[in-house]
């Protein structure tokens, strides 16, 4: 019969417990902890479910994309190296459909109009839009209506529109002439006369676009800091001085926007031309767009069509270029 004192048995005890630390159990009340993941681990597997889900939302629109941009952009490049009809074969001619538009009289026709046209619409729908917007940059009830009446007719059809303005212009019974009467001022023959008509189709597309470009403004100038105002205001700087050289400057951008799409629409203008003068009188209000519709569908030449669109593809590239070096040497000054 051995004695085993009570310093012995703590040894045992201890030596038992480092042999197997698995088989300790928590003291009670206190909840055994498990091992966290890694914190790289719970990243990488949170950055993956993001990935997946951005390329489920994506899936959608990309094909959408693909279908009804991509794929039509290639097959016209395709048919702009040929001579298609529609009805019949496709014909090889490589750079033929190109190297005719150089020599082709009613394409540089359209293309002269067509420029005309943004020379007046782009400089005018920036300052209606921009001084609309400076207008209307305030809080009231009476703002919100008229910015509700202002935005109207860019939601409405061109048709709709056209309609409105056909009797606008009307040279007997006109609005417009009505107007211009009151002042002894006897109204041209607008739609009618080759030297107007195309002011008259410009005084349209602004009347019926400014209202989105003002919605743009708006979401610029409500982005101007109104300490920098004060701050100029309390050097003694005007109202005009104010605009200049505090609110144009912070706006930059914005108007780089909307320039660029008033480039854009101007180069692209065809239904007001297409509804209101059919490209009359004497081929003054024909667009380059409308002589590509002509080309396609009036005289079934879909390859030359199609080179056409191409060309003033790389014309509204051009001017769009011009304009974003022309904002960033701005702004680097």
């Amino acid at each position: 019969m051995s004695i085993v004192t009570s310093s012995e048995e703590q040894a045992v005890t201890g030596r038992e417990a480092l042999l197997a630390p698995e088989t300790q159990v928590a003291p009670p009340g206190r909840r055994r902890r498990r091992r966290a993941p890694e914190r790289g681990q719970g990243v990488s597997a949170t950055r993956k479910q993001q990935t997946r889900a951005a390329w489920v939302f994506l899936a959608l629109p990309g094909a959408l994309f693909l279908l009804f941009t991509a794929l039509p952009v290639v097959v016209a490049a395709v048919v702009s190296l040929s001579d298609y009809a529609v009805i019949g074969k496709l014909t090889w001619v490589g750079f033929d459909n190109y190297t005719r538009i150089a020599s082709d009289p009613f394409f540089w026709i359209a293309l002269r109009n067509t420029v005309f046209y943004t020379v007046l619409y782009v400089p005018l729908g920036l300052v209606i839009a921009l001084a609309t917007a400076l207008l209307l940059n305030r809080s009231g009830r009476a703002v919100r209506i008229f910015r509700t009446l202002f935005y109207i007719p860019v939601v409405s059809s061109t048709v709709a529109t056209a309609t409105v303005w056909y009797w606008v212009l009307n040279p007997q019974h006109g609005l417009l002439n009505a107007a211009l009467g009151w002042f002894g001022i006897d109204g041209p023959a607008w739609l009618y006369d080759s030297h107007w008509a195309m002011s008259a189709i410009v005084m349209m597309s602004v009347w019926a676009g400014f209202g989105g470009n003002m919605m743009i403004f708006l979401g610029g100038l409500q982005g101007v800091s109104p300490d920098l105002r004060e701050a100029a205001r309390l050097d003694g700087a005007n109202a005009w001085q104010v605009f200049r050289y505090v609110v144009l400057p912070s706006i930059r951008r914005t108007t780089f926007l909307v320039s660029t799409l008033l480039i854009i629409n101007a180069f692209q203008v065809f239904d007001q031309a297409y509804v209101l003068t059919k490209g009359g009188p004497g081929n003054s209000t024909v667009t380059t767009v409308y002589y590509i519709y002509d080309r396609g569908f009036g005289s079934l030449q879909m390859g030359y069509a199609s080179a056409l669109s191409f060309i003033l593809f790389v014309i509204i590239l051009a001017f769009s270029l011009v304009n974003a070096r022309l904002t960033n040497r701005d702004t680097e000054r």
